[in-house]
Parts: structure tokens; sequence; C-alpha cells
């Protein structure tokens, strides 16, 4: 049944209860049928398929397997270090995920504990969950309603509705039946589960409870979208798959040629885990951890809040941000901006509820005729709410109220002194007007009526012309409240039914708005030149979403004539109702060219995320309701309000903005931008590292002399891991406080697509890892066979040997870390002390080396051995001519690329 659209008579025949509510008897055989009120969720994972779940990685398959084989060869301490590796991703990992959304679980914190309801004729007080279809539910304000509800009597009853809708006002409701085709924020006659009562009382009958409630629907709805993966994490995924099949095949290769060569199958297993170790990047999953967590960190500066480390990076190939209007792009402050009195047009400046600014006529700048003060003074009578000091309360509109009148110069606490409020009829939604009455210095008594221009100006003697006035400012996306005032008899001190009948004379129209952020049009058009688009999805009016996003700019230059898909009045405006119509391949169709949404409903901003998806974009959305929830899961960057969202649509998204400003959403992106190229410069410094690593294990398993079946390493698996997890982290984690590239908001988002290791990684790590290889080999075979010559143990000379290579491998990493700080200009262009962190990374790395070295404990752990001043020398001297290399390579990428342009 169509509850919103059937006369309530006929809802309580259906549910078969009455006005005095229904019997115990029915009751448990009602909770029986439907069961209880409240969510029915999944469980959240279990903590230890958490954790177990981070070694689904094609990196710690091999690395496991490496370990597990070092172990069987009865290389203990290789083993173990393999493990502590393996051990310190996973809790990485798991920590992570561990403290990722639980927004499921959180829907159950919008349901009330308690409820009053009538049965058998008694109100009574009862637990949220046992509520039944057909119960009779009391209503107040203040209570948050527990199941959706047909309205069965109402007085002055404001619903919150946002958290469901989107509607930043309170909507009044009324008992009466709406058009079958009303959207839910057009429904009067309904009250939702999980919205608040701001003003009123009201009884109703329960249509539905739990997942079948408006609120539960949204539920079951956020429960079907997965989580996706973000672009990186994909990226990254795809490379792991790579490197381990290309170890795995390389290393089963590199086996049988150790055998064949004549090497004992115990050093042919070792050459191949040493292999294993090398070509693999152990340092960087901590690496891009670490690296995003500064990244989180400087985020938070700048009032934005990570929730999901890795969502740091999708800001940075963001290509479309869905976003709210209430909040994000307005000041979710009502602001008188204009008005009417039948002397004439005044402007009034400043905006939200601060009292800084004045009112102004638009012919004779700065004088206010007398009318003006009348009109004020009915603004501030004729209202509930309250400026004292910083405190405010009250409802938006009557809040815009009180500051336009001290705007004008009147206090509201000395107006309400001098004119005693003597009775009052609330505003009621059937009539849409408030009246107050009010006695005078003089003893006189005077009635002010407040409301919509259509109920106030006919009760009105004269019209002024106010009609069109108020049709001309609501066609500008205003609120338009009329005020008007009438005389009584001086003996009157009560208001009668018949006093606000006719007879007022109109003072004049104020019109209000939310108005945009004085920051937010600024950020959206960085975005737009970013070449991010820019697009308002919100349950509001369209007339008032049509006039926020032509103040913001959302609108192209010139408005697409191709609307034959919608019926709304306001050019490139799409409702929600459109939307769900629309096939997916229509609205796919049209997305591009849409930028401003209105009425949407959850799933008609779930569909439209989709369709964004589906034609390659990566989407960022925002919001702050239960409504909100699902796009913001579904979308590839979640973004939650911090002040005025709900605790779902928190646990819902990646980010949450601590100021509800979109000018941070903007920033973030730049932010993102910018931990993208820092962990692009991090992967092009760490790789080349592991394929020099590679290369030498393979060169020596096809080349190096072999010793009574022993093969002659030029380095450790354990000396790799050292390598690895200590020299190249402690370098490469300085990269991440890199300044951001002066273009960066300049130029495209990046593709999700596009691999992160392009061409130009790719060609520059064969580069650096042959030139690392060839200079560390040399100088590995040059300190053996000085040493052998001078008569030193082979063993020893083999363990000074691999030093030198681990060495002389450490200050190639440290030269190349300078010219990876950008990979496209000289260190001489972005300044040599520009980046501090980079100089305190080498700094820890020479100190730790040195322990490496000298400090005994470390040379039995990793097999090392003290070396001689000269020969640091030496390493240090090979190592320095890869600066100028790169350097030259770098000016001959410029000089083509810029040819290229030409």
């Amino acid at each position: 049944m169509l509850w919103h659209s059937t006369p309530y008579q006929t809802v309580i025949e259906e549910l078969q209860s009455s006005l005095n509510g229904l019997d115990e008897t029915e009751v448990k055989l009602r909770r029986k049928k439907y069961g209880a009120n409240h969510l029915k969720l999944k469980r959240g994972e279990n903590v230890f398929w958490i954790f177990f779940r981070q070694f689904h990685n094609p990196l710690i398959y091999i690395l496991i397997a490496s370990g597990a084989l070092a172990v069987f060869l009865g290389k203990v301490t290789d083993a173990s270090v393999v493990f502590a590796v393996v051990m310190l991703n996973t809790l990485i990992g798991f920590f992570q995920e561990y403290r990722s959304s639980q927004a499921i679980q959180a829907l159950l914190q919008m349901i009330p504990q308690t409820s009053n309801v009538i049965r058998n004729g008694v109100v009574s007080s009862i637990n949220s969950s046992e509520l039944v279809p057909g119960d009779i539910l009391v209503l107040q304000a203040g209570d948050r309603v527990a199941a959706d509800i047909r309205l069965l009597s109402v007085k002055n009853l404001g619903c919150d509705e946002s958290a469901l809708t989107g509607e930043s006002l309170p909507v009044m409701k009324r008992e009466g039946p709406v058009p079958a085709d009303a959207l839910i924020a057009e429904r009067k006659c309904m009250a939702y589960n999980g919205t608040l009562v701001t003003s009123g009382t009201a009884t109703g009958i329960v249509i539905a409870t739990a997942l079948e409630t408006e609120f539960g629907k949204i539920s079951k709805l956020l429960e079907e979208v997965p989580n996706l993966e973000t672009p990186l994490s994909q990226t990254l995924s795809h490379i792991a798959r790579w490197i381990a099949m290309i170890v795995f095949l390389i290393g089963i290769g590199q086996l049988a040629i150790a055998y064949l060569r004549g090497y004992s199958l115990l050093e042919a297993a070792l050459a191949s885990i040493a292999l294993a170790v090398a070509a693999i990047p152990e340092g960087l999953p901590a690496t891009i951890t670490i690296a995003a967590a500064i990244g989180v960190q400087r985020m938070a500066k700048r009032k934005a809040i990570i929730r999901r480390m890795l969502a740091v990076e999708t800001l940075g190939s963001t290509s479309v941000i869905c976003t709210d209007k209430t909040g994000t792009l307005t000041q979710n402050e009502m602001t008188v901006q204009a008005i009417w009195t039948p002397e004439g047009s005044y402007f009034v400046s400043g905006i939200g509820y601060s009292i800084e600014g004045e009112i102004s006529h638009q012919d004779q700048n700065g004088a206010v005729g007398e009318a003006i003060d009348e009109l004020l003074r009915g603004a501030i009578l004729c209202n509930d709410a309250s400026i004292e000091n910083e405190s405010r309360s009250g409802d938006p509109t009557e809040l815009a109220l009180m500051v336009v009148g001290q705007k004008g110069g009147l206090s509201g606490k000395s107006v309400r002194e001098q004119w005693p409020r003597k009775d009052v009829i609330p505003f009621e939604s059937e009539r849409w007007i408030m009246a107050t009455l009010h006695a005078t210095a003089q003893n006189q008594r005077i009635i002010f009526l407040k409301g919509a221009p259509e109920a106030v100006i006919k009760l009105c003697s004269t019209k002024d012309g106010s009609e069109k006035q108020a049709e001309k400012m609501a066609s500008q996306g205003m609120r338009v409240i009329a005020i008007a005032k009438k005389e009584l008899p001086t003996n009157r001190d009560s208001l009668e039914e018949e006093d606000i009948q006719s007879g007022f004379t109109l003072l004049g129209l104020m019109g209000m708005i939310d108005p945009p952020r004085l920051e937010a049009a600024a950020a959206i058009k960085a975005c737009q030149t970013a070449g991010v688009a820019v697009k308002m999805i919100t349950g509001d009016h369209p007339l008032t979403a049509h006039v926020i996003g032509r103040e913001l700019g959302l609108y192209p230059t010139a408005l697409r004539s191709r609307d034959s898909h919608f019926s709304t009045s306001f050019p490139g405006v799409v409702l929600g109702s459109e939307v769900e119509r629309l096939s997916v391949e229509e609205l796919q169709e049209m997305i591009d060219e849409k930028h401003v949404f209105a009425r949407a409903l959850p799933e008609h901003k779930l569909k439209i995320v989709e369709a964004l998806q589906a034609k390659g974009h990566v989407v960022a959305m925002t919001g702050d309701g239960v409504n909100d929830s699902p796009a913001l899961k579904r979308a590839n960057i979640g973004v939650a309000m911090g002040i005025t969202g709900t605790a779902v649509a928190k646990e819902a998204a990646d980010m949450v903005l601590a100021d509800d400003n979109f000018a941070s959403i903007e920033a973030s992106v730049e932010e993102g931008r910018r931990v993208y190229d820092n962990l692009v410069k991090s992967i092009a410094f760490m790789f080349p590292t592991n394929l020099a690593q590679a290369l030498m294990i393979f060169v020596a398993v096809l080349f190096f002399p072999i010793q009574n079946h022993v093969l002659l390493l030029p380095i450790l698996p354990r000396q790799i891991l050292w390598i690895n997890l200590v020299v190249a982290v402690a370098l490469t984690l300085p990269l991440a406080f890199e300044a951001m590239e002066p273009d960066i908001m300049r130029r495209p988002p990046r593709k999700s697509k596009s691999p992160i290791l392009s061409k130009f990684i790719i060609m520059r790590t064969v580069l650096v890892g042959v030139i690392m290889t060839a200079g560390t080999i040399g100088l590995f075979f040059w300190q053996y066979f000085i040493e052998k010559a001078n008569g030193v143990e082979a063993k020893l000379a083999l363990s000074e040997a691999q030093t030198v290579a681990v060495t002389t491998l450490m200050f190639f990493q440290i030269f190349y870390l300078f010219n990876c700080r950008s990979l496209r200009f000289s260190i001489l262009k972005i300044g040599f002390f520009s980046n501090l962190y980079v100089l305190l990374g080498i700094g820890f790395v020479i100190l730790a080396h040195i322990a490496f070295v000298y400090f005994h404990p470390m040379q039995a752990l990793f097999g090392s051995a003290p070396l001689s001043l000269r020969t640091w020398s030496i390493s240090i001297l090979a190592a320095s001519t890869i600066l100028p290399i790169i350097a030259f390579e770098k000016w001959i990428v410029r000089r083509l690329s810029h040819e290229a342009q030409k």
C-alpha cells in the first residue's frame, strides 16, 4: 500500500488497529510475525581472519617459501630474518584493516532506546525494539522517530529529515495524504525512522519496522555495496603478481643452471633464495604505509582526517567530486539578503549568523526608511529564536530574522522587554503562519503575523505589488517570509481564531538563502583547472540547487540544449526521479555533461556514482547523512562531514572533514597528488636497488668461479634484507617530505589504470640497476682478490668483499637519492638543503652501517667484516659516478620533451 497517499482512517483499517492502539495479545502475535524492531546485520569480520588475510599476497608467498626452504637447508638465521620481514608487513596491514569501516554496525546507534506508544488506550514507554506495525506512536520535540509511521494527528510538528533526505531545513508535517508519486522529502504525512522531531507533537501509526523502514532499506543497500580497492592498491597488487611470477620462473631456471654448473644442491637452492630475497622489495609495503601516514598527518593539519591510509593516494587520481550542498558548499546558516517594504527594496550585507553587516536602500546608499524598523521589530517579536552573546538557539529561519534585526540596529532583548508577549498562535503547517500578541508602552495591543507570502498577503487589506515581489525573490532561489501587523483593542490579552482571519497591514518581505561559502567557489575553480569535475548532488529543492550551482560556477559557460530526458524547469538541474527513470546506458551518456542533481535519494546517488565509475572516473563522494552512506561506501573515496555528519556516514567514509568545508577537499586533492608523486619517486628509488641485487646474484650463478662446489655469492640473503629493510627504507622515507611540484594543480588527474611503472620508470630502473650492478661487482672482486693475494683466509676475504659490496651499494643509494628528489629537474634547481629530512636519513644510514661493519653482534648476525678507511673512500668514489650519469639522462629527457612539444 502507498501509505502516504492513503487517508489515515484507511491505513488504520488496513493495519487492523485503532486510535486506542493494539492489545497485548495482538502485539505478541505481530512481534512473532514481524520480529524485533532492530537491524539484523552481518557480523563484522573475525579479527583472526583479518590477520591471516594479510598473508594473501604473491610477494609474501615467495618470502614464506624462501624462509621455509632456508629452514630445510639449515640456514636458520636467514630464515629468521625473512620470517621477521613477513611478520612486520603482516602486522602493518592488519592494524590498518582492523581500524577500517564498521559502517553497518554504526547503523544501530541511530535507533532510540525507548518510545512512547498507546496500547489498550494507555500511553506507556517501551523499548523501541518492541514496536510492531499497527502500534500508535506518540511524538514530541526532541524525540527520534523509531519506525516509519503514517501521521494521524499533528500539532506544529517539524522533523529534521536531513540524515535521510538531505533536506537542509526542518519539514513541517500534516495529516492529509499526498500524491502517490511524491518523493520521500515531499511526504508531509509521514515520519521516518531515524529522523528527529524538532518541534510540536503528533501521533502516528507504525507502518514499517526494522529492515522494512526507509532507513532499513538503506542499511540493506549499504550491506550490498562492495568495498573498492584503491587505484594504488590495485597497481601494487598487479606489480606484486608480476614480480612473483618472474622471480619464481627465474629462480627455478637459476637453480637448474647452478646445479648443472657443478654447484651442490644446497648452494644452488641458497642462490635461488638469495635471488628471491633480492628481487622482492620487502621494504615497499612499510615504505608506502609510512609515506601515506605522513600524508595523513599533513592532511589532518588541513582539516581532512583520513581513516584509510591508502585513500590518501586515491585523492590524487580523483577525476570527479560529487558533493552535497548544505554545510559543504554553503554556510548552513540561513541569511537574509534582501528586504522589500512598500517604501522600497533593501540590500543586507554580511552572511551567516554574524551580526556584522548593514541594511542599505537600493537607490539611496545607506538610507533606511522608517517602515523597515517596524518590519524588523515584527521579525524579532514574532519569533521563538534567541541570540545571547555567542549562544544561539532556534529554527534556522527564525535565527536569520533575529540576526537581520540586529543588523538594523535593534536589540532583540530590548525590543522584547519593551513589547512583552501576551499570547501566541504557533506556526502550523496547514496555514503556514505564526501570530503573536504584544503590549506597547502606551498599553496598545498589536498582533504580528509571520509566514509564507501566499498565506500572509491574502490576510492583508492592501497588496502593493507584494505578490510579484515575492515571486521575484523566490525565482532568485530565496526563501521568502512575509510579516504583517494588526491592532487590537487595549483590553485584549489573548488571541482568538477570528483575530487572524483578515485586516492585517503588510510590513514587508524578507528573502533569505543558505549562502555559498566564500572559499567554495575558488576551491571549485581550482579543481576544474586541475581537470577534476565537481558535481552537486542534494536532496534540496531544484530551485535552491539551481541558484547555488549558478553562484558557485558549476554550470558550463553555455548550458547544453540536449535536455530531452529531463522534465525539470531549471536548466541544467537533473531531478532524482529522472535519474531513476533513465537506463544505465542513458545515464552514462549524459553524466559528464550534468553537474547539478536535486531531490536525490540514496539509490539515485549510488546510481550516479556507479555511472561515473563505469565511464572510467575515480569518484570522490561527500555526504553527512544516512542517505549518503551507500554512495560514500561505493565511491573510490568517501568524504564525510565531521561536524554535521552522522556516525553512519563517518564510518562508511574514507575521509572526514573536520570543518565540513569543500575547500578542504580541494586541499586534500593537492596533498593526494603530492603523496602519489612522492610514492613514484620512492619506487623509482627503491626498484633499481632490487634489480641490482638480483642481477648480482644471477651474474654470480652464471659466471662466478666455483670453489669446492660452493657458490661465490657477492652478497648474502641476510645482507640483502639489511639493504632492503634498513638502508632503503631509511633513505626512501625522506622523499615523502618533498614539496609539491609547481604544476601539481595544473595537470589533469592521473588515469586510474595508468601503470605506476611507466616506460620512463622502467628505463630508469634498468639504467641505474645496471650501473649499480657493475660498480658493486667490480669492487667485490677487487676486494676479494686483493685480500686473497695478501694471504687472507678465503672465508674472511669473502666476508670483507661482501661487506664492500654492501657498502658500495649503500653509497650508490645515497647518491641516487639526490637524483630522485625530482624525476625531472636537477638537484641544483630544487635546492640541496630544501628537504632536511634527506640529510637526516643519510646520517642515520651511515651511523647504522658503521655498526653493521664494526659492531661484533652485527657482524655475527649479518656476516660482515671491518673495512679500512681507504676501502670506504674507494666505495664512495665509485658510487658517486651515478650523480653525473643520471643528471645527463635528465637533461636528455628534458631536451627530447621540449622538442616534442614544438
